[in-house]
């Protein structure tokens, strides 16, 4: 690691710490020749690049930018801190990242989005699935805001154990 202030090549790690839950390094060093401190980052390159496929066919590279826009759209001025938006962004992202190598569904990403967000918010849960399910009257609204109204809100640490197979949503997508 090259010194940014005298650009030596010769340094000390005073300190490490793992952040973003395990998933960085955080490394604070001090230069061997001028003394100074300086923090370095070490994150885990993702060298396969995602291609989200859409419903019409094309492939665009996976951006959580993408999915960002959609969460501010959907949580509107709702009282949802950026930090929680952001966090949801990042589990997801990791969560596609896991299960898929080269190419993942859009509608699969939607329905991770849709799930985490019902669990935070039920306003912006009816938002975001309004879209995402394409609601085309005010029949499969009822449908869906009855179907949340009788659904227990899932805990964040609670696995599913059927998944989204009860959901209403399931006899209206035909």
């Amino acid at each position: 690691m090259r010194c940014p202030t005298c650009s030596i090549d010769e340094d000390r790690v005073i300190d490490s710490r793992t952040i973003e839950g395990g998933a960085a390094i955080r490394r604070r060093r001090e230069c061997c020749r001028c003394k100074r401190r300086y923090t370095s980052y070490e994150r885990i390159e993702k060298t396969a690049r995602l291609m989200v496929v859409k419903k019409d066919g094309t492939r665009v590279p996976f951006e959580n930018q993408n999915i960002l826009r959609g969460l501010q759209a959907a949580c509107g001025k709702r009282p949802i801190a950026e930090e929680i938006k952001l966090k949801l962004v990042q589990a997801v992202e990791d969560s596609v990242h896991q299960e898929f190598e080269r190419e993942v569904p859009s509608v699969e990403i939607g329905r991770r989005v849709a799930a985490q967000l019902r669990a935070i918010d039920a306003v912006a849960y009816i938002r975001y699935a309004s879209e995402y399910y394409n609601f085309r009257n005010l029949e499969e609204f009822r449908i869906e805001i009855d179907g949340l109204v009788e659904r227990p809100q899932p805990t964040p640490d609670q696995p599913e154990l059927f998944g989204e197979a009860a959901s209403p949503r399931r006899s209206i997508e035909s």
